[in-house]
């Protein structure tokens, strides 16, 4: 049946003769194709697309705004009494502080995610260090991607195919055109709502996050009129003229909002379109399976060849994970200053510490006239890689000049210096002559002792050394704390710029963990044997300058210290080797034994003794070297570096 009429059609000749009455239309054979259908076709496909891609974009773009907003330094202004009591300010000040209510209640009602995170600990009762898992809140992003699925434009294109091959025949027959044109009015329809009910969604979950952007949009434009009503109240000359008020207010405004974006954290991961949640309707789902059935080798050849692209991407967005993921791994635990600055930072705040000691080495001379200088002092020095893992925490990226007030203020925390005098009211002995005249006018001489009280002035030199670590944990805030924390870790995956550097081990050289039997002879002492049970618990620990106890791990001087104390034999103060030395009987190596104490000098710049162990016997020790372990004092180095031996009274 064609347009024409009925058709027979002889199969073996291929002959066909018109068997209908009805007329012949001359100009049958020229009918048109529907050319008109098939550019529809194309262009509400053209503009479905461009449909999606832009509302994913939107979407893309809210999520992004929100997040900064949520991850931006709070933008609440702190007014002082003096601004709440003017009257021309109140209003700007209640808009301000709403705004700020607004936002702050909008970046709580943003989704939140928890992931987990390692975190490096050190155990007291075990004495040892460990790694945990702890989960940390942040903003969620919405999920998906704005990639799309690298098979819908392969199906679309089929669909287009077919739609065409359609339009090109169906104007031979009425049902065709009248099938063909419910069934496009039918995949419109299924299409529309599909995308109804994407967008409602889709809206939905952006609703926190434009919340968030508009909120913020908010407190900028009222702390922005704020700031301009309190330029106006304080300088009220500015504003002469309407045009000058607009003008003006527009300039604050748009300097704060630039401020705001620039002060606060980029978001990271907020990107991404809406993930896919809703399925087609059930008559689109039946009509694509009906297609399928009818084409089912056109669509097994695009499934391979979409199977085929989509494996493809995939590997190729995997790597590209993988590689990025690591760089970002290398990237987000390395300094991020140059070396050169960051060595010249540490020249900087070494040689503030050298001012400070030679300060220390004229004291005498700068407080002259006292009888007695008595010195009470922390070792002088820091861990290079603690300085620089700070900095880098606090500045993320800095020169050398930029952190200089740093500097300045980290080593006014970390060293305090202080004076003090002490009057004492002492005797000394003086031999006195009285001579006398007696009554008959002999002359008399008498000799005799006397105790005369006066004062004895001290001086008292206080240095304590509070350590740049103990000063980053209470200095930084949680965010910069887990970033030097991680800094520390990793040594900021330049361990090569400080590799000579004396302080990083207190001068002395890193070397594998050494043990040592101690003969039984000499654990017959009661008292050395108490000192050797309370050091050998701390054997492998690390060395950490400024360390005094098993939470922090131990300097040299901080386990000598440490041993003494809660070995029971002695107690003293957490002092320097120096401080310990000036306990102690200086004795010649000749008369050492077990439970001595042994000094070196020289192993870092500092005066006098600079190291410190606890002697063994048979030419060994126990320090805290890196790690804590037992040595011989008979090699090159230490032999080298000895400064003499003491004795403390554990009587």
């Amino acid at each position: 049946m064609t347009r024409a009429g009925a058709v027979a059609e002889n199969l073996t000749t291929g002959e066909a003769e018109n068997i209908s009455s009805r007329p012949v239309d001359d100009n049958l054979s020229e009918q048109p194709v529907n050319t008109v259908g098939k550019v529809l076709d194309r262009m509400d496909a053209a503009h479905t697309r461009r449909s999606s891609k832009k509302a994913a974009k939107k979407a893309h773009k809210t999520v992004t705004e929100g997040m900064e907003a949520a991850q931006r330094p709070s933008s609440r202004l702190q007014f002082t009494d003096e601004e709440r009591a003017a009257p021309e300010l109140q209003k700007s000040i209640r808009k301000s502080d709403k705004a700020a209510d607004k936002l702050d209640l909008a970046r709580e009602n943003i989704p939140k995610q928890k992931k987990l995170v390692r975190e490096r600990t050190f155990d007291e009762a075990s004495g040892k260090g460990k790694t945990r898992l702890r989960f940390k809140e942040s903003e969620k992003p919405l999920d998906g991607k704005m990639h799309r699925n690298p098979l819908s434009r392969p199906a679309q294109e089929a669909g287009a195919v077919v739609h065409s091959k359609i339009r090109e025949v169906e104007k031979e027959n009425v049902g065709v055109e009248a099938g063909h044109g419910l069934e496009r009015f039918g995949e419109k329809a299924a299409g529309k709502g599909y995308r109804l009910v994407k967008g409602g969604i889709r809206r939905h979950k952006l609703k926190p996050y434009r919340a968030a952007a508009k909120a913020e949009k908010y407190a900028v434009k009222a702390n922005a009129n704020f700031m301009y009503q309190k330029a106006l109240h304080e300088n009220p000359q500015l504003a002469s003229n309407p045009v000058s008020r607009f003008w003006q207010k527009q300039q604050i405004k748009k300097n704060y909002a630039k401020q705001v974006r620039d002060t606060g954290k980029a978001a990271e991961n907020a990107g991404g379109a809406i993930k896919t949640v809703a399925r087609k309707t059930k008559e689109a789902a039946e009509k694509t399976v009906a297609f399928a059935v009818r084409h089912w080798k056109g669509l097994l050849i695009i499934l391979a060849v979409g199977i085929f692209v989509f494996m493809l991407l995939g590997g190729v967005s995997s790597f590209s994970n993988m590689l990025m993921g690591g760089l970002n791994a290398v990237i987000g635990t390395s300094y991020t200053a140059e070396d050169e600055d960051i060595l010249g930072a540490e020249e900087d705040y070494t040689a503030l510490e050298t001012a400070l000691r030679r300060q220390i080495d004229r004291i005498e001379s700068d407080y002259s006239g006292y009888d007695e200088y008595r010195y009470n002092l922390d070792e002088i020095g820091h861990d290079p890689f603690e300085l620089a893992s700070y900095l880098t925490a606090l500045y993320e990226d800095y020169t050398r000049a930029e952190v200089q007030g740093a500097l300045r203020e980290l080593f006014e925390k970390q060293y305090t210096l202080t004076l003090s005098e002490t009057v004492e009211v002492r005797y000394r002995t003086e031999t006195r002559t009285d001579t006398w005249t007696d009554a008959e006018g002999n002359t008399h001489t008498d000799t005799y002792t006397v105790e005369v009280p006066y004062d004895y002035y001290i001086l008292t030199v206080t240095l304590r050394n509070k350590s740049i670590g103990t000063i980053a944990n209470g200095a930084l805030n949680a965010e910069q704390l887990e970033l030097y924390q991680v800094y520390q870790e990793t040594k900021g995956n330049k361990d090569y710029l400080f590799a000579d550097n004396p302080y990083v081990s207190g001068g002395v050289i890193a070397g594998e963990y050494t043990d040592y039997d101690i003969p039984p002879e000499a654990l017959s002492d009661e008292t050395f044997a108490a000192l050797i049970a309370e050091a050998e618990k701390y054997l492998g620990y690390p060395y950490v300058w400024g360390g005094s106890s098993p939470g922090t791990s131990f300097d040299c001087s901080g386990f000598v210290c440490w041993v003494l104390n809660n070995s029971g034999v002695y107690s003293i103060g957490r002092t320097t080797a120096n401080g310990i030395m000036n306990e102690c009987a200086i004795i010649p190596k000749s008369e050492a034994k077990p439970g001595d104490i042994i000094f070196f000098q020289g192993t870092y710049a500092t005066s006098g003794a600079s190291h410190v162990g606890i002697y063994v016997g048979n030419g060994m020790m126990i320090h805290c070297g890196n790690p804590i372990s037992y040595t011989s004092i008979e090699s090159s180095y230490w032999t080298e570096h000895f400064y003499c031996f003491g004795r403390l009274d554990y009587n």
